[in-house]
């Protein structure tokens, strides 16, 4: 008994070792493989519609709630999110870090931005969930529901590029001041997705899921790759603990 105790005690104690930059991408892969296998075996989740009518007008679910400029400024919103939005993003960024000489950021950034595109159009092809279909849609449409794209392609996107300045910067106020704007952004675009009709809450929160674990998992990669090179210290600089 002794000895299973002392065990419990050691593996209790290493998982709490564990940093949350390990811990979050890892709960969040899982999170997202659970909602996957849920959407694949055809069961849905209550409080999808709930979320989504509850962001409807009661008389008329057609109308979003709000103003007119409201709903402009939300599709304005999701437009940052949209493959154009987001290119043009990594390009300047992935051109700014080129030009400061992190040419190996700037490459990583370009290729972890293409491969997430190309999974997130395979994803949506070999799930094939539908769009809501219990309110009118407030924007155009082309692919299947799950994961959104946006949310999905603007979480690796910009976390990717926080993670990337943090590493080229080695400053922990820059990263922090990167990693708060990023997410603004993100949940501003995956929250005006579910207002404008076109995705179910579950697609941006399996996108968000799944962008946590890409995106982390290439900074992770790219700052090891870094450090092994010599263009990074091994060890994170004492700002930064």
């Amino acid at each position: 008994m002794r000895d299973a105790g002392w065990s419990m005690r050691n593996g209790l104690g290493a998982i709490a070792s564990l940093q949350p930059r390990v811990l979050v991408p890892v709960a969040a892969a899982f999170g997202f493989l659970g909602l996957a296998l849920f959407i694949v075996s055809g069961r849905s989740f209550q409080f999808d519609s709930t979320i989504v009518l509850l962001l409807r007008s009661a008389n008329d679910p057609a109308t979003p709630l709000g103003p007119a400029w409201f709903a402009e400024m939300m599709r304005d919103v999701t437009a940052l999110g949209s493959f154009v939005g987001l290119g043009l993003i990594t390009v300047a960024a992935s051109l700014t870090l080129w030009l400061c000489g992190w040419r190996r950021l700037a490459v990583g950034l370009a290729l972890t931005v293409l491969s997430a595109t190309l999974v997130s159009t395979g994803l949506k092809i070999l799930i094939g969930r539908e769009r809501p279909d219990i309110v009118a849609h407030a924007a155009l449409t082309f692919t299947a529901s799950f994961p959104s794209g946006h949310a999905f392609l603007s979480a690796v996107t910009l976390l990717s590029i926080a993670g990337f300045v943090g590493l080229a910067a080695r400053r922990a106020d820059m990263t922090r001041l990167c990693l708060w704007l990023a997410w603004t952004m993100i949940i501003l675009i995956g929250v005006s997705r579910i207002y404008l009709g076109v995705h179910w809450p579950t697609d941006v929160l399996a996108g968000w899921c799944l962008g946590i674990a890409w995106s982390s998992l290439a900074v992770a990669w790219l700052g090891r790759g870094m450090a092994a090179a010599g263009t990074l210290p091994a060890g994170r600089p004492a700002a930064m603990r």
